[in-house]
């Protein structure tokens, strides 16, 4: 994928191998001095790359960010930032990083740059998660969207090859949202799940594959994009609430779920389901996608990430109650034998 920049109605975007040497200037252009970076406990090596290339502003370092963001991690950053007297966070690293930059900037005027090294696209959307008492639930606002982005290929080669793959699913759950929308939306949504089906088993093979990290980026980005305009249905309620209520992993979840929601939806959609199946390269796009998440060696199972038989019956109870709009209605049943496959790993059903 070429090096490019854009600009338009959301966040300006940096694309292209090396393109972190000009975070600094960037930062300066933005008016930012003192500098909020955050991240996971997991990413302090790369984060003291990000810090050397910004060493003519004043650091600190946040590394605490946790997965489906809970309100008091929030809180304890918001803290930090504001001892520091920081005018800007950056967002290094997954879907927690880049979580906690949104709930940070959704209670402040701080500016926001993200700098994604995995693929969830989430960092392109208005939509923030947070978690309080085990609940989690979603927003949009304008103010979570970041003003910068930075996609840089180089960055992302020191992701493990299966982080990668599951926050590469993460996305294409996006893109499949995106599948609804306009026409315009649904352009990029299409492109993005080729981009990505078409990636993700390269960086599986060869994770120092620079071009498949850039391909897996560049779908991401726009995945991310689709997302941004597309209402959330079944698939993305369902992974707030497991999430949320069971401590389930977000990406691997998405990833092991989307196959059943797509059969679950695919016969209330017409044109959404062909769109999907030449994004895919496959006539039935939930057996394809559940064929590639095996090939890509993530977990297939909802018990493989900890989640419990005895918890279905609330789980499906949760569902039947937040879910509000979605392409087939739900019915109850369905849910729970959709979920029960789900939980064992069994192959997904078109007609339930």
């Amino acid at each position: 994928m070429r090096a490019f920049i854009h600009t338009g109605a959301g966040p300006r975007v940096l694309f292209g191998s090396g393109v972190i040497a000009v975070l600094e200037e960037e930062l300066l252009k933005l008016g930012c001095r003192r500098v909020l970076l955050v991240s996971t406990s997991g990413q302090m090596t790369a984060i003291s790359r990000i810090a050397n290339q910004i060493k003519g502003l004043a650091v600190n370092v946040f590394p605490e960010a946790r997965m489906h963001t809970p309100i008091e991690v929030t809180e304890k950053a918001i803290k930090l930032s504001r001892d520091f007297r920081a005018d800007c966070t950056i967002s290094f690293g997954g879907g927690s990083a880049i979580g906690l930059g949104k709930a940070i900037a959704l209670r402040t005027d701080l500016i926001q740059v993200a700098v994604p090294t995995t693929h969830s696209g989430s960092e392109m959307t208005p939509i923030v998660g947070e978690t309080v008492d085990h609940t989690k639930t979603t927003q949009r606002s304008p103010k979570v969207l970041p003003e910068l982005v930075l996609y840089d290929p180089e960055l992302a080669v020191s992701v493990p090859p299966l982080v990668a793959a599951g926050s590469g699913f993460n996305a294409i759950a996006h893109g499949v949202e995106g599948l609804y929308q306009a026409a315009d939306v649904r352009v990029l949504a299409e492109e993005g799940i080729e981009a990505l089906v078409g990636s993700l088993k390269r960086i599986v093979r060869n994770p120092k594959d620079v071009e498949a990290r850039s391909d897996a980026l560049y779908g991401s980005w726009l995945c991310g994009r689709s997302l941004a305009s597309a209402t959330m249905a079944l698939h993305h309620k369902l992974c707030h609430i497991l999430g949320g209520a069971f401590d389930l992993p977000h990406a691997p979840m998405h990833a092991l779920l989307l196959p059943h929601t797509v059969a679950y939806n695919a016969g209330s959609t017409g044109i959404e389901i062909q769109r999907l199946s030449c994004a895919v390269g496959a006539s039935d796009p939930a057996a394809k996608l559940y064929e590639l998440l095996r090939e890509l060696g993530l977990p297939y199972s909802l018990q493989q990430i900890g989640m419990r038989e005895e918890d279905l019956d609330s789980a499906v109870n949760l569902v039947m109650r937040s879910v509000h709009w979605n392409h087939r209605s739900l019915d109850k049943d369905s849910i729970l034998a959709m979920l029960k496959r789900s939980f064992t790993g069994s192959p997904p059903q078109l007609d339930v």
